[in-house]
């Protein structure tokens, strides 16, 4: 059984999420916030395995209440917002968020991001994530993170997290450079283990920010 955490400052939308997880046999609503920082306070007292996390909230905003709940480590988070440009939304990722949605999702879609989320997968459309960074660097002036992060890496290493950042998924990835599975799946855990990072979100912002990726590569 999935447990699920709903934050959301809208009672009407968290109304929503109830009907459609409730009619799941697999996933259970344990509980529902208004603000983030409500959302921190059952977090660490329910412990769920997902918070669906909305982002422009009172008191508390999602990205802060992200943070928080992922650097304690108590439960993963799958962010919900309105718009797909939304700037609170690679402040999420950044902060922890294993996956990134628009509210108008489809109910299908929702619920096996919520599954992939709980088994530690990472759910963020490649193309959403390149027209957030692509804000964030027109926004900076076009500045790129220092490259030099990822001189850890091996050259099958960089062409694993390159094909990352491009949105293919492991099967996909080693078919490609003619790898096994299982072998894929190492190299992406020694990528994430080399650079510090929580899952293949922040590995696609990562490779963008440090220009590994360009706008239009993936």
């Amino acid at each position: 059984m999935i447990r699920v955490l709903v934050v959301d400052d809208q009672e009407l939308m968290r109304g929503g999420f109830r009907l459609v997880l409730g009619a799941q046999e697999d996933m259970e609503i344990v509980g529902e916030a208004g603000d983030g920082k409500a959302a921190v306070e059952l977090a660490a007292s329910l412990r769920p395995d997902v918070v669906l996390m909305d982002v422009r909230m009172p008191v508390l905003d999602g990205v802060e209440a992200t943070k928080l709940i992922t650097d304690a480590g108590t439960s993963k988070v799958l962010v919900m917002t309105t718009f797909d440009l939304d700037e609170y939304a690679l402040s999420a990722l950044r902060n922890g968020a294993s996956g990134f949605l628009l509210k108008d999702t489809p109910p299908d879609h929702l619920v096996s991001a919520l599954r992939s989320v709980a088994v530690g997968d990472a759910v963020v459309s490649p193309s959403v994530t390149k027209r957030l960074l692509d804000r964030f660097l027109g926004q900076s002036g076009g500045k790129l993170r220092d490259a030099a992060v990822l001189d850890v890496l091996t050259e099958r290493e960089r062409e694993v997290l390159v094909l990352m950042a491009q949105g293919l998924s492991n099967t996909e990835i080693a078919r490609k450079l003619f790898l096994s599975e299982a072998t894929v799946k190492t190299h992406v855990g020694r990528v994430l283990a080399k650079l510090g990072l929580r899952d293949r979100v922040q590995a696609v912002v990562l490779a963008y920010e440090t220009g590994l990726v360009r706008p239009g590569e993936a």
